[in-house]
């Protein structure tokens, strides 16, 4: 049975979903700021690190954060939809019949990330904000040698790059506007 009487309960669901709604309207009012939006997470970063730094703890925590943080970060570079799965289904199409062309030169295919950028800085942003909550509690500071989490992260990171480099090179795709001819001001803003 319930003890809670009904009016306690939807009190307490009408003040989550004011508060989701207050959430939403901040995200919205931020989104059209990417800039002033990175910044924000870099100070974040920075405050989270420096409090790592002088607490002397939290290695793992921290070494969970940059794991996650370069999972969001390859979402963010690989496309929507896999070149090398598209190329071994043009592959078996062949051999079925005549097909839409897939060339570069012939068609216009913009990209468009797995992870879309207001979606990485919200995960990202968020999961700074959990791990600095978790060095609030001495449970998470689990004693570890921390130069062999940084070796092996360090290890992970450059090999996971360098195969993600090689496919972008390889399916020939480019996941920031660097080097990329521009048209002009958008009239949308």
């Amino acid at each position: 049975m319930n003890s809670e009487p009904p009016e306690e309960a939807n009190a307490f669901w009408a003040q989550k979903s004011a508060l989701e709604q207050r959430y939403q309207v901040v995200l919205d009012r931020v989104t059209p700021h990417a800039t002033e939006r990175w910044i924000f997470t870099g100070v974040v970063l920075l405050i989270y690190f420096i409090r790592v730094f002088f607490a002397q703890g939290w290695y793992i925590v921290t070494y969970a954060l940059g794991i996650y943080l370069l999972n969001l970060f390859l979402a963010f570079l690989q496309p929507k939809f896999d070149p090398s799965l598209e190329m071994d289904m043009a592959a078996d199409a062949v051999e079925e019949g005549p097909m839409l062309p897939t060339r570069s030169d012939e068609e216009f295919r913009p990209f468009v990330r797995r992870l879309p950028e207001f979606k990485f800085w919200h995960s990202a942003t968020k999961s700074i904000v959990i791990a600095f909550g978790c060095t609030l509690f001495r449970v998470f500071d689990i004693p570890v040698f921390w130069p062999i989490l940084l070796v092996y992260f360090c290890i992970l990171f450059t090999l996971t790059m360098k195969r993600q480099i090689r496919h972008m090179i390889k399916y020939r795709y480019i996941p920031f506007n660097i080097g990329k001819k521009s048209y002009g001001k958008s009239s949308f803003k």
